[in-house]
């Protein structure tokens, strides 16, 4: 399939049969004005009825570009993901590979069926049943009704809804709609796979199928595409990635780089900075409840503050406070969640869990967590700290953000590994 914007004459790229999608300086606009948007239409219409030729290359009033130049290609067997914020071009990007639009500007050439998880469920018809629903979503995919015949009870049994298998999807739970959609696109076993955040929906155990499925399809050669503002999906499932921002291509390549590269970005676009320690007032000792904490920091071996720990690298969690009584039984916790994605829950320990209760004397003090290896992955976070005895709060710091960068090659996981090798001869 060669989709190409109608003012550009590009030839069609010499077979390559590793090269299943090429995009070539495609870009797309779009108008906020719906009033506006119509009249464009019509212009548009009009002007090609008449074999007149458009100005796709310019915006015109209340228009912008949603995908300005970009381009990129996806081999045989990848999995490259696709991140960016909320308006990126992301879902615009996939829409057009998927041939549901075209762009203004630049081709695209796609080789082989595609299958597109864009909007789980979303072409259903809510009055049919699911068993109806399954032949027609299926036929629009390309399978003849001889290959749905022969999937069909494959697809009943991966969505889990036997039993309201020939019930109106309109009675069917987000959940179950979800679980057959996916069920109907993976099982056309298409050589081209575009998932847009359809995974993010569903429980745990469906999730986990939906991966292994993905993995499955992979070591047979199809390639995908995987849009997810989670960090951690990206990292475990692509091999390579592109980072699309304001519609136009920042960067693309190792995965690890770019999430780095994204991850950064976003958080040096918010209104904390993420880097360095966080300082904080001290209060009156009369509004204090006994114990306040001063700054947040992370420190190396020889107390030099980090303004970014290093994963795997030894980095000390720093808390100061100022007491104004003794206090022996204290319990520091620290609970971190990830900035990106959808701000899951990454770590949380306190002293007291690990039976560590700490003795503050009044005055200055620094409570430290000492880690020989930090754990974190590259990426940015948050951390709430808080100071407690018993059931009683001293004192809580609900947002400290931070930035972890990496200082060696790290593994795509969702934490890091200390190891070390060892050859035992026997």
């Amino acid at each position: 399939m060669l989709i190409e914007a109608k003012n550009q004459k590009m030839a069609v790229p010499p077979e390559d049969k590793a090269v299943v999608v090429s995009v070539n300086n495609i870009s797309k606009k779009f108008c906020r004005d719906l009033k506006r948007s119509l009249l464009y239409g019509v212009q548009d219409i009009a002007t090609e009825v008449t074999g007149g030729t458009r100005k796709s290359d310019t915006l015109r009033a209340k228009e912008f570009w949603a995908l300005k130049d970009v381009s990129f290609q996806l081999r045989r067997g990848d999995a490259v993901g696709l991140v960016g914020s909320n308006g990126a071009g992301k879902s615009t990007l996939l829409r057009i590979i998927s041939g549901l639009i075209n762009p203004d500007t630049g081709s695209i050439t796609v080789r082989g069926r595609v299958a597109p998880l864009i909007a789980l469920g979303a072409g259903f018809n809510p009055i049919l049943t699911g068993r109806e629903n399954i032949y027609a979503n299926m036929s629009i995919l390309g399978l003849t009704t001889k290959e749905i015949d022969s999937k069909f009870d494959e697809v009943v049994e991966f969505a889990e809804i036997s039993d309201a298998i020939d019930a109106p999807v309109q009675t069917y739970s987000s959940g179950m709609a979800a679980r057959l959609g996916f069920a109907c696109a993976v099982h056309i076993e298409p050589e081209i796979l575009l998932v847009d955040e359809v995974l993010s929906v569903g429980d745990i155990k469906f999730k986990m199928k939906c991966h292994h499925r993905l993995a499955k399809l992979r070591e047979n050669g199809t390639a995908f595409i995987l849009v997810s503002h989670n960090s951690h999906s990206v990292l475990n499932v692509c091999n390579s990635a592109i980072y699309l921002k304001k519609g136009e291509l920042i960067t693309q390549g190792e995965t690890e780089d770019v999430i780095r590269h994204y991850e950064e970005d976003l958080c040096l676009s918010g209104t904390e900075t993420a880097a360095g320690p966080l300082f904080l007032p001290e209060k009156p000792a009369s509004e204090s409840m006994g114990l306040d904490i001063l700054s947040v920091s992370f420190k190396d071996e020889e107390e030099n503050i980090l303004q970014f720990p290093l994963c795997g690298e030894t980095a000390y969690f720093c808390v100061e406070c100022k007491s104004y009584e003794y206090i022996d039984d204290a319990n520091l916790g620290i609970k971190i969640t990830a900035l990106a994605g959808e701000s899951e829950q990454v770590l949380y320990m306190t002293s007291a869990s690990e039976n560590e209760y700490l003795k503050i004397s009044p005055g200055k003090t620094e409570i430290q967590m000492q880690m020989p290896h930090l754990g974190l992955v590259p990426g940015t976070y948050n951390a709430r700290i808080y100071v407690r005895s018993g059931v009683r709060s001293f004192d809580i710091v609900r947002s400290f953000r931070f930035t972890v960068k990496a200082s060696k090659n790290t593994s795509h996981c969702l934490f890091y590994q200390p190891r070390s090798w060892k050859v035992i001869n026997k």
